[in-house]
């Protein structure tokens, strides 16, 4: 299934920082939020510190990407952004951009072209999102097991269905707090076809639905919220089987020879990405902005793909990408996009999850304490 929601024309809001990165008024430090972990040393690797060389100045990392809709909302009722760029799913750009609380992004004019002149907004094509987001990567959510905990005689986990046989793969699982992935695999595993999913799930049965299922698994799941848990969980094996990001596994699996399979089929594509705070002083906007065509240009994102088995979101890095800058190893097997792993995916729809998101989280963590 093809990514899509393509969102283009957007108004530049960058007249202030244009006019302050013209004459050198730029601030010296910038803080950056992200998700931490494995992802959070690519992103230093890739771009941080080469930036932070070239440009002299000091890259603050938080790692509150978890909650970034919730304190962005607070910041802007507080009227104090202490954040300079924001790294988020796309579902979560959307949100923020359509409360005004992320700034809406000329891409072509802020972002470089690709090295043979392709404008950047065809460059990211149909990864675009949303006015407000800058596309970093093509990642998935899917699952790891142990591959030492596998009962004798038994096919190892190949599915994220696998997570409801709680008869064929005992043992503790681990689940993100949060609905989305979890209500699409409940439905899609009690038996909801992939087109029809987001069409029940929009239904107070489709979602009564997916709880049930939910609850079949409730009392032997460990709720993650960081996406280093499901990893180090499985490394201390106190869990048999745990959804998190495939790139988390990837370090877990290649970078530190932990008896880790994963199991790839419906795994859930996402897009993750960008979004600038609205409402940043003209000196940190124009630093944000030199940044990111610094960050997201072609050879960076493919560099990024060195550190952990993401897909770059721009098309003319996609060739670019080769080999584990530390083990050697070709990277392109090891990407959800790779044939090999892809031949079920799930395309998480997140201009549906935009829309529904608030209402699911409600009744995600009611759900959670009953």
């Amino acid at each position: 299934m093809k990514l899509k929601y393509l969102l283009t024309g957007a108004a530049s809001a960058l007249a202030l920082a244009t006019a302050a990165g013209a004459d050198g008024h730029m601030a010296s430090e910038m803080t950056i939020v992200s998700w931490g972990g494995a992802y959070s040393a690519s992103q230093q690797n890739a771009y941080h510190a080469p930036y932070m060389e070239q440009s002299g100045i000091s890259i603050i990392n938080d790692e509150s990407s978890p909650e970034a809709v919730a304190k962005l909302r607070a910041m802007n009722e507080a009227g104090n952004i202490t954040w300079d760029l924001v790294d988020v799913e796309a579902a979560d750009a959307i949100r923020l951009c359509d409360e005004g609380l992320a700034l809406e992004i000329d891409h072509d004019d802020v972002l470089a072209a690709a090295p043979d002149g392709t404008s950047a907004s065809d460059d990211f094509g149909d990864t675009i999102a949303s006015d407000c987001f800058i596309p970093q990567i093509v990642f998935s959510t899917t699952f790891g097991y142990r591959t030492d905990m596998v009962p004798d005689g038994v096919e190892p986990p190949s599915s994220a269905c696998d997570v409801f046989d709680l008869e064929t793969y005992p043992g503790k699982r681990a689940l993100n707090k949060r609905p989305i992935a979890n209500m699409e695999w409940a439905l899609l595993c009690d038996g909801v076809a992939y087109e029809d999913v987001y069409n029940v799930l929009e239904t107070d049965e489709g979602q009564a639905r997916a709880f049930a299922k939910l609850d079949t698994i409730k009392d032997q799941t460990i709720w993650w919220s960081a996406g280093a848990e499901t990893p180090q969980l499985l490394a201390d094996g106190e869990i048999f089987m745990g959804s998190t990001f495939n790139g988390r596994l990837f370090s877990l699996i290649a970078e530190q020879n932990q008896p880790v399979g994963m199991a790839w089929d419906w795994q859930m594509f996402d897009l993750d990405g960008w979004v600038v705070p609205a409402g940043l002083p003209a000196e940190r906007e124009a630093r944000v902005m030199d940044y990111l065509k610094f960050a997201t240009d072609t050879q960076r994102l493919a560099n990024q793909a060195k550190y952990i088995s993401y897909g770059p979101a721009r098309a003319s890095s996609a060739p670019l990408v080769g080999q584990h800058a530390e083990l050697g190893i070709d990277m392109a097997p090891h990407m959800p996009t790779d044939p090999n792993n892809a031949e079920n995916t799930f395309v998480n729809n997140y201009a549906w999850w935009a829309d529904y998101r608030d209402d699911l989280d409600a009744k995600f963590q009611a759900w959670l304490i009953q």
